[in-house]
């Protein structure tokens, strides 16, 4: 097999045949890329100094024919709006969001029209032909207005390209095809200017019908010659769609009835390795890509990679895999467009105007921010390393702010960096201000970046894409100022991001090469990895973006999806041509978002398999441990020993126990590690917020009653003061929260409910002559533990609710807001009392009757639950239930056997040797 690849090949043609008026050489490429491999091939080759010959790709060419500058997309989009304002009646005028929505489709469709140069007047007119034949069964009194406007938009499209033409035109600007269009009208007059120039065209596989008539009028001139690059095993199968254009050229143009087909070769039938690999999601796919590019620097480190190529099959891989690339990898060069969407610096403005747009919607004179809309912003990775908000954030979260006004918000961050003042500068004095305060942010973001490190460089990248696109906006807002509502604006620049894509250039002949498909346009490499080797993504699929249907397509000669395929199919089939080694990998999945079968292409090199070729298929999955999760094991440390000590000494919690029951490990990262639960904001009252603000109400309630017996009087009392005192609550708890609409007054009425649902019990049981005494509320009771089987005393140490006496028996009450039934509070054995979870509320309220049984002075004891949910049970006491006999009254017997229970967990607890077991 042959090394020289195909530019290596047309720069020693320069030189043997236009040596003598090199300079006077104009070389057309299908790209830009490709002209520094050219220029890298034609210095390989010259021993002394010459003038290089221009080299400009083949749209550069047309415009010099043409005389007339390209606009890009988005400038496009805004002057047909301008002419289709100027030609539409006022009372059928869409606003600019919904004009784009079809003028994209539009364009695309004049610009196909246009390279292809066919009668627009035929070809428009036809499409409202067809629209009017679809609607010939409809009597003329049922056409709605709808259906009328309708037909009218189609009647209108003829005007539409005329007057964008026309319009175009007198300002010397246009879109490809309009500029393919004029080419064509000023190709006599070009040439003419040119005579001494000499034309050679390479690498070329599809051509539209502008260009191949711009080619054959040279070549016919004698002022052209082409070279193309076609494998002779496509271009002699009829049926090879890699072969299919240049079959056309080489049977249809004149010029090749006489003159020789150059150049036809037969590098794909020689020896290759082609290896197929199969893996489960587009993840799996940059892993593997990466892995192959380690084990080649492995195979050969003194290696360069600049003949390695990775391609791929979907652009949004590309951050994936520059994460998945070894360490060792060095120069890379990165030379593909990647879509504006992914962009991080994209997704930060598109929050901005989310922000922006419902603060002026909510209420335009207090500018009202939404919480998550403000945390979204601060905590996004462009922002919160460099705005200095850590403080800010844990404010709003402590104080549950669901809505912010933006003087509260300046209030609490009172010296605030220059790029905090950017993101939340209120958008109220139209659409040039915003978009010179995000041109500015993203200057201010820019500015934090460094160049230190890939991955900074490649987030520059994305910064300085977005803000070129935000500056076109305030260049084309200046011109177009009728255009200027918040919301237009950021429909526009959803529509304009979408036209918007990221190039990243590097240097090109140094490394590793990570490209797109169409970057690989000309270029040979011995080594190529492709990705997304699925149906769908190689080839790309039968999707058009197009008013014209497929059969008039076919019709008129314009491009369907089958000559779109052909074209991929020829550019996969040259990055193999010449290569080596090839990796083709693909996605296993058949469902989901990216899946897809396996492409048609690689079961085509399989079928058509070539002699020399050695092709493996491989499936990769990823490696499954044998136990889905290995639970966690903490053995205790010295450290762990020293802060058990301390916890026994300062009190354990009967809470701090249960937790130990539901899961060691739950115990250690809260009582050991103490590590507490991220403050956020709650927007919604959670359950346990919601227990809080009943427990504080029936506290405040029921204080001035400590000590005394309770009156009917008392509890009316109460009643008079519920309503004000739950409001005082919630404002206590739930701070800065939204209580007044939503669910959050449904909570704030079923607690207040839940109060008064508790006092309406309690009246009832003094009219029926109950004597109930507050001993306590809320109060913090503590008793040392002592046994001769543990290392050293334990404090039992907790918060009880409430302690009455009740008819001359002590009650020791624990308030629950959820449902608790009475066979919760009931024990049949004492034995693995601590061993189940479900025992909780016994181990809970026992712990309580110990730390109060010294204050008792020998009054009988009961403990248990009162629940809201479950109010009509009354209070629920701790009930130990032997045979038939049952009894509530805790005695000196039934505390015992209890702590014998918790001295056996309290053993463990404390044993060095035992670790914490995570329980799963």
């Amino acid at each position: 097999m042959t090394d020289i690849s195909f530019l290596d090949k047309l720069a020693s043609i320069l030189i043997d045949k236009y040596s003598d008026q090199l300079s006077k050489t104009i070389v057309v490429l299908p790209n830009k890329r490709a002209k520094i491999f050219l220029i890298e091939a034609l210095k390989k080759q010259v021993s002394n100094t010459v003038l290089s010959p221009e080299i400009i790709s083949i749209e550069e060419f047309i415009q010099e024919i043409a005389g007339i500058r390209s606009v890009d997309p988005i400038e496009l989009l805004f002057e047909f709006y301008e002419v289709y304002l100027l030609i539409t009646e006022k009372s059928s005028q869409q606003s600019f969001e919904l004009f784009a929505n079809w003028a994209k489709t539009l364009l695309q469709d004049f610009n196909e029209i246009d390279r292809y140069l066919l009668n627009p007047s035929h070809v428009l007119s036809y499409l409202k032909d067809i629209e009017d034949i679809k609607k010939w069964g409809i009597e003329v009194e049922n056409k709605t207005q709808l259906l009328e406007n309708y037909i009218d938009f189609w009647k209108l499209l003829p005007n539409y390209y005329q007057s964008l033409y026309s319009h175009l035109l007198n300002k010397g600007i246009g879109y490809q095809g309009l500029i393919y269009r004029e080419a064509v009208h000023n190709l006599n007059y070009f040439t003419d200017t040119i005579k001494e120039k000499k034309f050679v065209f390479g690498g070329f596989n599809a051509l539209n019908a502008s260009e191949e008539k711009i080619i054959q009028h040279l070549i016919a001139s004698d002022q052209a010659k082409v070279y193309w690059d076609v494998d002779q095993t496509f271009l002699n199968d009829p049926f090879h769609d890699a072969g299919l254009f240049v079959r056309r050229f080489k049977q249809n143009w004149k010029h090749y009835k006489s003159n020789p087909f150059e150049w036809i070769v037969d590098d794909f039938s020689e020896t290759k390795n082609i290896q197929i690999i199969g893996t489960p999601k587009s993840i799996g796919q940059t892993k593997i890509a990466g892995s192959i590019i380690e084990n080649i620097i492995k195979d050969n480190p003194s290696a360069t990679l600049d003949k390695v190529a990775v391609v791929l099959g979907e652009e949004n891989l590309l951050v994936p895999l520059l994460y998945s690339l070894p360490s060792t990898v060095g120069a890379l060069n990165v030379t593909m467009g990647y879509s504006s969407k992914n962009n991080p610096a994209q997704i930060l403005i598109a929050k901005l105007f989310k922000m922006h747009t419902n603060a002026l919607s909510r209420n335009a004179k207090s500018y009202v921010l939404y919480y998550k809309d403000v945390l979204d912003i601060l905590t996004h990775p462009l922002v919160e390393p460099y705005a200095n908000t850590a403080v800010l954030v844990t404010v709003i979260n402590t104080n549950n702010y669901t809505f912010i006004t933006h003087h509260k918000l300046m209030d609490l961050n009172p010296n605030p960096s220059d790029l905090f003042l950017l993101l939340f500068q209120k958008w109220e004095d139209g659409s040039i201000p915003v978009l010179e305060t995000i041109s500015k942010l993203l200057l201010k973001i820019k500015s934090n970046l460094s160049n230190d490190n890939d991955e900074e460089k490649i987030t520059k990248a994305f910064v300085y894409s977005i803000f070129k696109t935000i500056n076109k906006l305030i260049n084309y807002y200046s011109k177009h100022t009728h255009i200027d509502k918040i919301e237009t604006l950021y429909a526009i620049y959803k529509q304009v991001i979408d036209l918007a894509e990221v190039s990243f250039e590097g240097e090109p002949l140094n490394g590793l090469q990570i490209m797109g498909v169409l970057e690989s346009r000309v270029l040979d490499f011995d080594t190529v990895i492709i990705t997304s080797m699925n149906e769908g993504k190689l080839p790309a699929g039968k999707s058009q973006n197009s008013f014209i249907p497929y059969d008039v397509k076919r019709e008129l000669g314009l491009p369907t999806f089958k000559e779109k395929d052909a074209i991929y199919t020829y550019h996969f089939y040259h990055l193999l041509q010449r290569a080596k080694n090839i990796y083709l990998i693909y996605n296993t999945e058949s469902e989901g978002l990216d899946a897809g079968e396996k492409s048609r292409f690689i079961t085509q090199l399989e079928v058509e398999r070539q002699p020399k070729h050695n092709l493996t298929h491989e499936i990769y999955n990823a490696v499954l441990p044998e136990t889905a999760y290995q639970p966690m094991v903490v053995p205790k440390s010295e450290l762990v020993m020293a802060r058990l000590k301390e916890i026994s000494e300062k009190g354990f919690s009967p809470s701090a126990l249960t937790s130990y029951i539901r899961n060691p490990i739950q115990f250690y990262f809260q009582k050991i590690l103490r590590i507490s639960e991220v403050e956020e904001v709650e927007e919604n009252i959670a359950l346990n917020t919601l227990g809080t603000i009943i427990h504080e109400t029936l506290e405040a309630l029921y204080t001035p009653f400590i000590g005394k017996f309770l009156t009917e009087n008392d509890i009316l009392s109460c009643f008079k003061l519920l309503d004000e005192e739950v409001l005082k609550q919630f404002k206590l708890v739930y701070k800065e929260g939204e209580i007044k609409k939503g669910r959050n007054l449904l909570a704030f009425e079923v607690a207040k409910r839940n109060v008064s649902n508790f006092l309406k019990v309690e009246l009832e049981t003094i009219k029926e002559g109950d004597a109930i005494k507050i001993i306590a509320l809320e109060q913090t009771f503590e008793r040392k533990l002592e046994h001769p089987s543990l290392p050293f005393p334990v404090l039992i140490k907790g918060n009880v609710d409430r302690i009455e006496e009740r008819n001359g028996v002590i009650r020791i009450i624990d308030y629950k807001t959820g449902k608790v039934e009475k066979s919760s509070v009931t024990l049949k054995s004492w034995k693995g009392l601590t061993e189940d979870i479900k025992n909780d509320k016994i181990i809970q309220v026992l712990a309580y009757a110990f730390m109060y049984e010294e204050h008792a002075n020998s009054k009988p004891i009961e403990a248990g639950i009162i629940s809201f949910k479950n109010l009509k049970s009354g209070f629920l006491a701790f009930n130990f239930k032997e045979g038939k006999e049952e009894g509530t009254t805790i005695d000196t017997k039934i505390l015992t056997n209890y702590l014998d229970e918790m001295v056996l967990m309290l053993i463990e607890i404390l044993d060095e040797t035992i670790p914490f077991e995570e329980k799963v």
